[in-house]
């Protein structure tokens, strides 16, 4: 068989795979429609925990997919949230960075977009009492959010997300659970502001850990980011295997 068709059939495979598992689910934001998925596990573990997944900058993809169908194959309850919203959804990098930055402006509009999510969570069957929220990227500064706005979780976990607020808001207690996963060699945090976010954890009371993975550069979760380093965006098998087992602990102790 010629391997170009070899490939497209896996890919058609699995795209069907994947989808016959997610659900869509479309809810609403005011007048904004929003377009998640939902996986509801066949074999429940104990209180019904559910995992809210937070897509990276360019909109729900592969990666929260594959993401959401690990989780749901170990028993969560898991949505996929949709932020931007339909009509919204960029079509390049360059209208992924205008919309993103856009929720990082607007934090409490972030949360709310997160809060909606966290509904539809909750009527697909998960307990309210036993939410964990996990983000990429975007996602990533959107689980810190969730945190900084005292949303009803248990934890939230960032893979190489955006850790800064802005400057105007003040510190609040935190009393959610957090766990930051970062790759030692990423670029898009400077030092003052990992810096800051550490005397803001302090500040908050936060009960937080940050993880390092050598040899990691933003996106190190992604298997769509590539392997070149130096482009600063990179895939990181090692990172991504070890952040996700930290991930499967922190489930374990808060859930």
């Amino acid at each position: 068989m010629n391997k170009s068709i070899y490939i497209l059939i896996c890919s058609v495979l699995t795209f069907f795979t994947t989808n016959a598992q997610l659900d869509p689910v479309s809810y609403h934001d005011g007048n904004s429609k929003l377009n998640g998925w939902a996986a509801i596990p066949e074999k429940k573990l104990t209180e019904n925990p559910g995992v809210l997944v937070l897509h990276a900058w360019k909109g729900i993809d592969n990666h929260a997919k594959d993401s959401a169908l690990k989780l749901w194959a170990l028993g969560y309850h898991v949505f996929i949230a949709d932020i931007y919203g339909e009509g919204n959804y960029p079509n390049n990098t360059k209208e992924a960075g205008q919309r993103a930055g856009y929720y990082k402006k607007n934090p409490l509009q972030y949360q709310n977009r997160i809060r909606k999510a966290l509904e539809q969570l909750q009527k697909a069957g998960a307990n309210p009492d036993k939410i964990v929220i996990i983000g990429y990227c975007f996602g990533g500064t959107g689980a810190i959010e969730a945190a900084r706005g005292q949303l009803p979780i248990e934890g939230v976990v960032s893979f190489h997300g955006g850790l800064a607020k802005i400057d105007e808001r003040k510190t609040t207690v935190i009393n959610t659970k957090i766990l930051v996963c970062h790759g030692a060699d990423d670029k898009n945090e400077s030092p003052e502001k990992i810096s800051a976010f550490h005397d803001e954890m302090r500040s908050a009371n936060a009960d937080w850990q940050m993880i390092y993975y050598a040899n990691a550069v933003h996106s190190f979760t992604d298997p769509a980011a590539g392997n070149d380093n130096s482009k600063g965006n990179a895939y990181n098998e090692k990172a991504a295997k070890r952040s996700w087992e930290h991930l499967m602990d922190f489930l374990k102790e808060v859930l």
